[in-house]
């Protein structure tokens, strides 16, 4: 066994220090190691090593991705590397270190084992994989962090692609895939499979990956479905493969699954313009209004570009989680349309779907000749679609929908206040039910359109309700340490960043460790707090920031009582924790 130091600093970012931290004491321990390790975050340091602590290690792992005072690690081998490979190449750095260090690879066999399990890289099962949800943040990275480490453990040689926010990283190619034997798809939105034909494929979401990745693999094994093999040569054969690829993602996607994958899109459009407006509202509520201003520069970039796309965007993208390509340009003009004839938000829902579905079943419908089929996806789908959703949305859906869009936002706009409060509890429990997935989205989504209506108190209630559960956890490690481990208390920390910045997956790991009194205790939290935020009628002209954005002057109206929504529901979490939740001393002893 090895005795190991560490450091893991990132000046700029909490979560990737703790993140870092996390893995590779997750990673040493589980080889048998004992490890002490340092963070280095932008709130300073936290959990120093001893001087007795570093003469006495073995070897020394460095996560950094500043410069660091590397004087007291002197005579020791030491391994440096970066916070983000540490959170990704968890094992290999910790074999690395070992190796340089003259100790073995972290799960090393004895000669009989070796000898039994044969483990040469020809005898192992190859896995590959793909990990998206709808923002492209956290679940994206923690499943794929799941199933690397449980497939290493159990022998697999494993590669992860995650389709996140800022691309996909970790890309598959040709090569890894045709090695494969199987492909896992951990994801809430759409993923385009077509280069997995011929490989067996099981599908999930990244929840499931993320709370228990070795059952997914053990699914997967049994349960994958063999994707129709890419066939050269005839044009029959090619048809066929389409066909069969369309019908594979009709029987596993539904309507949810698609409207998820045009928010996961529509959201980064959505907070850059919603925050730019927030700006603007830093020079007076009314600044814009005075052409040739800052204030209204950034209110024509905000409101007049970034929210006009947003409606389009979403609409073209859930076009494209049905249909793939075929559906994107009827989908963008089909969303454009709904914001021009005033059925907002839910006119654009309606165009991706119809979109969606008319360009799939005209690109499955419409047979031309070989010498013609080029036509197809530059001049006959893209017109006949956009002419067919563009008539319906003009004589036919624009209307009606914007009726209801209006009559809706008058009805919130005039809502009473136990409406009010009514509407803002159950959408702060749906904040919390799931963290970040398919039911808390759906409530941010909901919130998200009715700012384009001008309609703030949900937006506000939802983001105060999202930021509560890891708030409420971080607070109760340290009221409360003895119901929670040194690992849980040192995690609350990265917790309280990521509640101040909006992001509700930071309440993940405790939810998964202890659901039946974490996940109550935060949707009580959550729900008081977006009560509550009504009930005061705050209004949040910014969609996400968290805490950040409270520092920008007008972008939340009733500022005081908004924060003390915040507070209240934060403290009621952290009591109920309390409260549920018994002494770790306590749930070890067993009944009498």
């Amino acid at each position: 066994m090895a005795k190991i130091v560490g450091v893991t600093a990132n000046r700029d970012s909490e979560p990737h220090t703790r993140m870092a931290s996390e893995a590779l004491r997750i990673v040493a321990e589980d080889a048998g190691h004992s490890i002490s390790i340092e963070c280095q975050g932008p709130n300073g340091v936290t959990t120093p090593l001893s001087q007795d602590q570093i003469d006495s290690a073995d070897l020394a792992i460095l996560a950094i991705d500043q410069s660091i005072d590397q004087t007291r690690f002197e005579g020791l081998k030491t391994t440096i590397t970066t916070t983000s490979a540490a959170i990704r190449k968890t094992e290999d750095i910790l074999s690395d270190a070992l190796k340089i260090a003259g100790f073995p690879a972290p799960n090393t066999r004895d000669s009989k084992q070796e000898e039994a399990v044969s483990t040469s890289e020809s005898s192992k099962k190859r896995i590959v994989a793909v990990t998206s949800c709808p923002t492209g943040i956290a679940h994206t990275f923690m499943a794929a962090d799941a199933l690397k480490k449980k497939g290493a453990a159990e022998g697999y040689d494993i590669k992860v692609e995650t389709q996140g926010s800022v691309g996909a990283k970790d890309q598959l190619t040709a090569e890894d895939i045709a090695a494969a034997d199987l492909v896992i798809i951990s994801a809430d939105t759409h993923v385009d499979e077509s280069r997995f034909a011929g490989k067996p494929i099981y599908r999930t979401s990244v929840g499931a990956s993320v709370k228990d990745a070795s059952a997914v693999i053990k699914a997967a094994f049994a349960e994958a479905e063999t994707a129709a093999p890419a066939a050269a040569g005839s044009e029959g054969s090619m048809q066929s493969v389409a066909e069969a690829k369309a019908a594979l993602q009709a029987k596993r996607s539904g309507p949810y699954k698609h409207l998820l994958t045009g928010v996961s899109y529509m959201l980064p459009v959505v907070v850059a313009g919603g925050l730019l407006i927030a700006l603007s509202f830093v020079f007076g509520i009314e600044a814009f209004k005075e052409e040739g201003t800052l204030a209204a520069a950034l209110m024509a970039i905000g409101g007049g570009a970034a929210f006009k796309l947003m409606v389009p965007v979403l609409a073209g993208f859930m076009a494209y989680s049905i249909a793939d390509r075929p559906g994107l340009t009827p989908g963008l003009i089909g969303g454009l349309l709904a914001v021009n004839l005033g059925a907002g938000f839910l006119g654009g829902i309606l165009a991706g779907f119809l979109a969606g579905y008319v360009a799939l079943w005209l690109k499955d419908n419409i047979k031309l000749p070989s010498s013609l089929e080029g036509l197809m996806p530059i001049l006959i789908l893209p017109l006949l679609s956009t002419a067919i959703v563009g008539l319906l949305m003009v004589y036919v859906i624009g209307e009606p929908v914007r009726y209801i869009n209006e009559s809706l936002t008058a009805m919130l706009q005039s809502m009473g206040q136990t409406n009010a409060v009514l509407l803002g509890l159950v959408l702060g429990a749906m904040m919390a039910f799931d963290m970040g997935g398919p039911v808390n989205k759906a409530a941010y989504a909901f919130s998200v359109g009715l700012l384009t209506s001008d309609t703030f108190a949900p937006m506000a209630a939802v983001m105060a309700a999202g930021m509560t559960p890891p708030l409420g956890l971080a607070l109760a490690t340290v009221v409360a340490k003895n119901r929670f481990t040194d690992d849980e208390r040192e995690a609350g920390k990265a917790a309280a960043v990521l509640g101040l910045s909006f992001i509700t997956e930071g309440a993940i790991p405790y939810a998964a460790k202890d659901p039946l009194r974490v996940i109550p205790s935060i949707m009580i939290g959550s729900a008081v707090t977006g009560a509550l935020s009504m009930f005061f009628a705050a209004g949040l002209r910014a969609p996400h920031g968290g805490a950040f954005v409270l520092a920008i002057p007008n972008a939340v109206s009733n500022l005081p009582m908004y924060i003390l929504s915040i507070v209240i529901g934060t403290l009621i979490t952290t009591a109920l924790l309390i409260a549920l939740k018994r002494p770790i001393n306590e749930a070890a002893v067993p009944a009498e």
